[in-house]
């Protein structure tokens, strides 16, 4: 996660539209504005997420736990997720990909939103399940670029075919498909996680039939 934010938050800490890893050709005036700041606040969920699934932490430092918590919510997933709902329709992945991440962005709020109500009503056990799915949709960013190179591996032979030699289509296709893998696949995980572990993380003892 660390290597991933350092080498891809620079850019836009210098507010350079012209250092933007996003397309930004046809653009309205507030989409780079609205891109760098879901880009910041989104690291800050990434960086104080690792830290809040992470059971040793959790157990020896609960405070601590606590206010980078909040700090994951307030200044992460709740500045982000706005953000990207305001940068969302107007991306350059097509209108599969941009369906995909407004919804993303909707179910990102939602969970990181139940998480927070959850521990505010000392209920821990579902507290748990629900930042477990945050923090799967959290790291969907990461999980995008992966599901990009296995994607671009399997489409390149089919260029010609497929695409008729349309580089820029295989592309846009390969960006809408990566949107909804990188975050859908992420939650059926954590689904499975979630169903195969107790409230503390540990596996669920199975009766086994008489």
């Amino acid at each position: 996660m660390l290597a991933f934010a350092v080498y891809s938050v620079p850019p836009y800490l210098t507010f350079d539209p012209a250092q933007s890893r996003v397309e930004l050709s046809d653009s309205p005036p507030f989409f780079y504005p609205l891109l760098v700041a879901h880009i910041i606040f989104g690291t800050v969920a990434l960086l104080t997420g690792c830290f809040q699934v992470w059971p040793w932490f959790r157990r020896s430092y609960p405070r601590t736990h606590r206010w980078m918590g909040r700090a994951y919510f307030f200044l992460g997933v709740f500045p982000a997720g706005i953000a990207v709902l305001g940068v969302a329709p107007f991306g350059h992945t097509g209108f599969g990909g941009n369906t995909g991440n407004i919804m993303l962005g909707v179910v990102w709020l939602i969970t990181g939103f139940a998480g927070w109500r959850m521990a505010r009503q000392r209920r821990f056990p579902e507290h748990r399940r629900w930042m477990i799915r945050s923090f799967a949709l959290t790291t969907s960013i990461v999980a995008s670029r992966l599901w990009a190179g296995v994607l671009l591996a399997v489409q390149l032979p089919r260029l010609d075919s497929a695409y008729g030699g349309d580089q820029q289509a295989m592309i846009e296709a390969i960006g809408s498909a990566g949107v909804w893998l990188s975050w859908v696949v992420n939650l059926l995980i954590a689904e499975w996680w979630l169903e195969r572990t107790d409230h503390t993380g540990k596996p669920k003892s199975r009766k086994r039939p008489r």
